[in-house]
């Protein structure tokens, strides 16, 4: 995977051996000399990931990394902070500013390599999805709030996979301040059923198993699709970076390397964990912005928009069902009237309540769609057009029925609509504009025949 890489550094010499190292895979490089440059050179270089020094004169790496969090249009880039220095506090307090990875000189290559391919893969799939929600807010013209914190995670869920109790109960004691649930479990089996049904933020994996291999677990839950994006910490002895590169590129997200220091497992977890939140929010955001962009926002019914992406397959299960499949258009008679004498609120109370009685009279397996303005259709496979024709009716009925209660009008208003059936056979043909072309053909003569009626296609006038 090619990729722009930009290297922060102040000595000549680190810069030269890291440019070494990267050039074996193609990556394209740019260099920054301190924190300064490197935040001014973000904007022209557009690096997919930054390798950042930490002891630099003007501002150093830690500073560095919280300008580049802070900033939405940089903190997606992912950041691998490098230094000499060993202390597990200068590791945490990495973690803490927003690095992603925290690499001790001298650099392992193979650690390094891997660490740079398993966050590059993360980038592309967090780029995809900003992409798709950036795509479903210009269709949709409501603005979403972020469904959650991505920095609260105290609701988190978190399963350790481990034949060792004693590490088990250290990483338990360590998240307790952490996460709501902590469950163990020694095998890939237990962990794949636990994870089937629990709906985890966080696994804990063991390298070093007595009974199985522990690189199994990373290769079963990502080509799991339940699974695939949950993200899983490897924890290893130091003799086995060659094995944890292998788990980075099977799909692992983070390593700990025995033995585990309490501050920075916790650091490690929590920065996993606000992955994982920053990811569900895009999921859930996208989701639910692509139902706002196909559904009616005053009625909920499904939009025109909708209609078209989804009709030619009610159509074509009608063909090859040969079974019939009706239309039904329906207008709200005189509801320019509602508007000018009663006001445009009134107007939306009148729309939203004859929405609702259509949607409850209509079976679940009927696709309910607002048109336009006062116009609705419901598509009602496997029904034809007498049957079409008397669920209309009993339609017309629920509205004239009762009164619709609005804002200043105590006794409500006497709401009718007109509504026009069509149905699909094989003179006709299935295409969408004939069978709606002539449900509103019928809707017409309903109109012209005095409104507040029901009319079948082929009916006279």
């Amino acid at each position: 995977m090619s990729a722009r890489i930009l290297i922060v550094d102040d000595t000549p010499l680190n810069v030269k051996l890291l440019q070494a190292k990267l050039a074996h895979d193609y990556y394209i490089i740019s260099t920054a000399e301190n924190g300064v440059e490197a935040l001014a050179k973000v904007a022209s270089a557009k690096p997919d990931l930054i390798l950042l020094d930490v002891m630099m004169p003007e501002m150093d790496g830690f500073e560095t990394c919280r300008r580049l969090k802070a900033d939405p249009a940089t903190a997606y880039i992912p950041v691998v902070m490098i230094t000499a220095l060993s202390d597990v506090a200068d590791r945490v307090r990495g973690l803490a500013a927003g690095a992603d990875d925290f690499l001790g000189k001298p650099i392992n290559d193979l650690a390094l390599m891997a660490r740079i391919r398993s966050l590059l893969r993360m980038k592309v799939l967090m780029d995809e999805w900003r992409l798709r929600e950036a795509t479903a807010l210009q269709l949709s013209p409501f603005s979403v709030e972020p469904l959650v914190d991505p920095l609260d995670v105290r609701d988190s869920r978190v399963l350790i996979v481990d034949d060792d109790n004693d590490a088990a109960v250290f990483i338990r004691e360590t998240l307790t301040p952490l996460s709501a649930f902590i469950a163990h479990v020694s095998t890939a089996n237990e962990a794949e059923d636990a994870l089937a049904n629990g709906g985890y933020d966080l696994v804990f994996s063991n390298l070093d198993r007595r009974d199985e291999d522990g690189l199994e677990i990373c290769a079963r839950l990502r080509t799991n699709p339940a699974t695939r994006h949950v993200p899983l910490l490897l924890l290893a002895g130091s003799e086995e970076m060659d094995r944890v590169a292998k788990g980075l590129d099977l799909g692992a997200n983070d390593y700990l390397v025995r033995p585990f220091d309490a501050q920075e497992l916790f650091a490690r977890a929590r920065a996993q964990l606000r992955h994982k939140r920053n990811y569900d929010r895009l999921r859930e955001g996208l989701e639910r912005n692509l139902m706002m962009a196909l559904i009616d926002p005053l009625t909920g019914a499904f939009n025109r928009r909708y209609l078209d992406a989804h009709l030619p397959r009610f159509l074509q299960h009608a063909a090859d069902a040969r079974k019939p499949l009706s239309v039904q258009m329906i207008d709200i008679d005189f509801f320019k009237k509602v508007n000018d004498s009663h006001g445009h609120g009134a107007g939306d109370a009148v729309l939203k309540e004859v929405a609702r009685r259509i949607s409850s009279g209509v079976r679940p397996s009927d696709f309910f769609v607002r048109m336009g303005g006062e116009e609705f259709a419901v598509v009602m496979p496997e029904i034809d057009l007498p049957s079409a024709m008397k669920i209309a009716d009993r339609l017309r009925q629920s509205i004239e029925g009762t009164p619709i209660v609005v804002e200043d009008v105590p006794e409500g208003l006497t709401v009718t609509i007109s509504i026009g059936v069509a149905e699909t056979n094989p003179d006709t043909g299935n295409d969408r504009e004939k069978i709606f072309d002539r449900a509103d053909a019928a809707l017409f003569k309903a109109k012209q025949g005095g409104r507040n009626r029901v009319v079948g296609d082929g009916a006279q006038p």
